[in-house]
């Protein structure tokens, strides 16, 4: 969704904890965000490149192509009405609120996707970096219904396990490089604990109401709008005291380095060079 960066990233952390507050980004009259990049976070981002939390209102992008990444868009509960998903696969589909649907785009394939009349999507729309040996697969997808996701319980909090493994329970599994995605909802005086493994980069936003993680010998205040990414931790603990909204992604790091290009991510430049003309040419196929 988001054309407006060329960047590189070396892929190898320097730091173990990285922070930011995003940009603030809007297009039109119908769709505002505030967007989080892999620059910002010192390669403790990987392998996640983006994530734009959004709100859309009206259909604000036209069809446009991705490569060499899977575009992941996260419908967050407090949707409202539909948000129609197409894509050169042959899928059409309409999300709804909770939903999530992976786009694995690959070696390139087109997407269109926006609001059904009425609606308003609140949403996390997410690049997932892929594997060097992976960027030319064959295009796939994925969708998961809302009423599909497992639910893990804390004390006085809840967590959609969206994606991934955790507490002993299994949700959808993404392909290549997996991702664990918790949507997790803490009341007031409630608190909620992750084990995972110690490999696997975090990074998490607060979108609603303040918070405090914890995580080995180090914490951080949250605060709506603030990201938080570190390496090196099994236990990460969320609590409130006035309740809080907070989405929790970890993933093994590729630690690969790549070049952006809007909607693309590839190796080298000549490689995006050769999306952009197969673009072009139609040879990414159509959603007609």
């Amino acid at each position: 969704m988001n054309t407006q960066h060329i960047d590189k990233l070396a892929g190898v952390p320097c730091e173990i904890h990285a922070q930011s507050e995003g940009r603030p980004l809007s297009v039109g009259d119908g769709f505002e965000a505030q967007s989080y990049q892999h620059a910002d976070f010192r390669g403790l981002m990987d392998p996640l490149i983006m994530v734009d939390h959004f709100v859309m209102t009206q259909p604000t992008f036209g069809t446009h192509a991705h490569a060499g990444l899977s575009a992941v868009t996260v419908m967050l509960e407090d949707s409202e009405g539909a948000f129609h998903n197409r894509d050169s696969l042959g899928n059409d589909l309409d999300l709804g609120p909770g939903d999530l649907y992976w786009f694995k785009a690959a070696r390139g394939a087109l997407h269109n996707e926006g609001t059904r009349p009425g609606a308003r999507t609140h949403a996390l729309q997410v690049f997932v970096n892929l594997a060097a040996e992976h960027r030319h697969d064959e295009p796939s997808a994925f969708h998961v219904a809302a009423a599909d996701i497992p639910q893990l319980a804390g004390d006085r909090a809840t967590a959609r396990l969206v994606l991934g493994e955790a507490g002993g329970v299994r949700g959808a599994i993404a392909p290549g490089n997996p991702l664990t995605l918790l949507d997790i909802d803490i009341k007031a005086g409630g608190q909620f604990t992750h084990n995972g493994q110690k490999d696997h980069h975090a990074w998490l936003l607060a979108i609603k109401g303040a918070s405090r993680v914890t995580w080995n010998t180090d914490s951080a205040d949250l605060r709506p709008g603030k990201a938080i990414a570190f390496a090196d931790a099994t236990n990460i603990s969320f609590s409130s005291e006035e309740g809080a909204h907070v989405v929790l992604f970890r993933g093994h790091p590729l630690r690969q380095a790549f070049v952006q290009r809007g909607p693309y991510v590839m190796g080298n430049a000549d490689e995006l060079d050769a999306v952009e003309a197969a673009y072009r040419s139609g040879r990414l196929g159509s959603l007609d």
